[in-house]
């Protein structure tokens, strides 16, 4: 891409961060349907389907940025939109008023994606502080990151079909029911239009890293910074849309599922950043302050994971302690951040 003035370059980055917003609203539909239709339940397509393919803009993005250099806005990119992706969990409990999301969302395949995420964060932290050791110039820690991530995805699936204990029911607990199809539309049809609107989201992706870098370049501010707090943020908007829409369909599995699977393919950013970046390893030459949002998305996740486990009902003002911690740590995080400038 041209350089670009700073001007048109904010200009682009909005617009690029509008049709990433409304794509986002489309995808939830098809998503929730192929669940239906393929078997895979709620849980899982918010994983694999929601979580992934929303994630395409970020994935553009971070390696966009790596291929360039911009390490720190490549690392910022994946674990700021964790942390902020994490926070549009807490807004969507906020959105659902019957009763607190997380016990109504009671599924035991988000406890263990969960946990899976909690352990990706940590990978890179540990390669961060051992010897730059690379293979072709990848760090090993990126083929281990993958090799946890399709474990957890099957693991996910065995919580699915052979569950060893499920939660207890209360009036609130919302299970994962068929919804209404989309009749007319073959499954095919919809996995395509799911496949096109994923291609518009990634493209979006490009120009928000590339606008991106621009902004930081010529305000000064640094990669790290614009990386977590605002390429991270706008890369995340499908993330957001698509859970409030779920939430709003009342596939309350679907909206955990695509925030905490979205979350768990976000830290892959880092496996195919380390690819693009040819200087060595990824995990090695960040600024160490940046290794701060990984701890924040280990701090959030293990709070949210709090909250699926104890399932507190109603809490004040409707929503669980756990969304009140949330908020707390990423409202206390971006402010870390700003002081930073």
């Amino acid at each position: 891409m041209p350089e670009l003035s700073l001007t048109f370059a904010v200009g682009l980055f909005v617009v690029a961060a509008a049709t990433i917003a409304y794509i986002g609203t489309k995808l939830t539909s098809v998503a929730d349907v192929l669940a239906d239709r393929t078997g895979l339940g709620e849980a899982i397509a918010g994983a694999v389907l929601l979580g992934a393919t929303t994630s395409a803009a970020g994935t553009v993005t971070s390696v966009t940025a790596a291929a360039t250099g911009n390490v720190d806005l490549a690392y910022a990119n994946s674990l700021g939109g964790i942390a902020a992706q994490t926070a549009f969990l807490a807004l969507a409990d906020i959105a659902y008023r019957k009763a607190n999301l997380e016990h109504a969302a009671a599924d035991p395949t988000n406890l263990s994606q969960s946990a899976l995420l909690i352990l990706l964060l940590s990978i890179p932290m540990i390669a961060g502080v051992l010897p730059p050791v690379t293979f072709f110039g990848v760090h090993p820690a990126s083929i281990i990151l993958i090799a946890i991530y399709i474990f957890g995805l099957r693991l996910g699936r065995q919580d699915r079909d052979q569950p060893m204990w499920k939660p207890f029911d209360t009036d609130e607990t919302r299970h994962d029911m068929p919804e209404e199809d989309e009749k007319g539309r073959s499954t095919l049809n919809l996995a395509l239009s799911f496949a096109g609107m994923v291609i518009v989201v990634a493209i979006a992706g490009y120009v928000v890293a590339e606008t991106g870098t621009t902004i930081a370049q010529k305000t000064g501010i640094s990669g790290s910074v614009v990386g977590a707090l605002m390429t991270a943020t706008v890369t995340s908007l499908p993330e957001l849309v698509t859970t409030l829409a779920a939430v709003r369909r009342g596939a309350l599995q679907l909206a955990l599922g695509g925030i905490i699977g979205g979350n768990t393919f976000d830290v892959l950013f880092l496996s195919a950043a380390d690819v693009a970046y040819r200087d060595g390893s990824i995990y090695n030459a960040i600024d160490p302050s940046t290794q701060f949002w990984a701890l924040i998305g280990i701090a959030m996740t293990a709070v949210l994971l709090l909250g699926l486990i104890r399932r507190e009902r109603y809490g004040f003002a409707n929503v669980g302690f756990e969304t009140v911690g949330i908020l707390v740590l990423y409202v206390g995080a971006v402010l870390a951040s700003a002081l930073a400038l």
